[in-house]
């Protein structure tokens, strides 16, 4: 099938312009995109803030996501350029993963588990003129919301203490300039807000705003961050730096829950 210009590159995927409206999102290795296309019709079905999804382009392999092209920044951007307060980024946050949670799981039995995100972050949520929408759902699964609040936490923990150097790439999950004209970045890295220029104590900032948030709906318990460490740990996308402050990380999210 034609695909036009290459909008970004991932450590898995790769991102291309079909038109004004729709990009190609394409996983390099086989990795199939009908799980993750289902969530994200799922949700879009619910009200969630997804990317609309296109329809099949001739020739598309399973590889494949056809997805709206969404024009505004990331959040990581919009807090680098300081057009976002870090309590108002940690507000939006915890509003969409309680959001998220309230959608009842797709194919779990179990009312206590629902659909996670487990990569939420600000380079993955773009800031339309629409409102933010949420992108790079091949993370996703189904379990505890604490789960997948504790991921986001760790997650920014862990970019406040390993910011990237000056001379390190850009993060593949956060669009390529100009800003993000593409709606779904090359999921790939577990990501770090500082990799937009995001100092590391406006991210550690953002982390005490979105636990403060995230305490009326459950916080962050013992259990769930264990498991989030566990899930971090294992992932083979992780930098030798993101690993190495996996533990600190860890301690200090603990610092800031009751």
């Amino acid at each position: 099938m034609h695909t036009g210009q290459l909008l970004g590159s991932g450590r898995t995927a790769d991102v291309y312009a079909l038109d004004g409206s729709w990009v190609l999102r394409r996983y390099r290795d086989s990795t199939d995109a009908t799980p993750e296309l289902a969530v994200m019709s799922y949700l879009s079905a619910f009200g969630f803030p997804v990317p609309r999804i296109g329809p099949p382009a001739r020739g598309a392999r399973a590889t494949d996501l056809v997805l709206q092209r969404l024009t505004g920044p990331t959040m990581a951007e919009a807090l680098s350029a300081g057009t976002l307060r870090a309590a108002e980024g940690g507000a939006l946050l915890a509003g969409l993963l309680r959001e998220l949670h309230a959608v009842p799981a797709r194919l779990s039995p179990d009312p206590e588990e629902h659909i996670l995100h487990l990569d939420l972050h600000p380079e993955n949520v773009i800031l339309t003129e629409g409102g933010p929408v949420v992108i790079d759902w091949s993370n996703t699964a189904e379990g505890p919301p604490g789960l997948d609040r504790a991921m986001s936490a760790l997650i920014l923990a862990q970019a406040s203490l390993a910011p990237p150097s000056p001379a390190s790439p850009p993060s593949p999950t956060s669009p390529p300039s100009p800003a993000s004209a593409a709606s779904a970045a090359p999921p790939a890295s577990p990501a770090s807000p500082a990799a937009t220029g995001t100092p590391a104590a406006a991210v550690r900032a953002l982390l005490t705003a979105l636990l403060g948030e995230m305490a009326a709906d459950g916080g962050v318990g013992v259990a769930d961050l264990t498991l989030a460490r566990t899930r971090r740990a294992a992932d083979p996308r992780l930098t030798e730096t993101e690993t190495a402050v996996l533990d600190e990380a860890v301690a200090l999210v603990r610092s800031h829950v009751p």
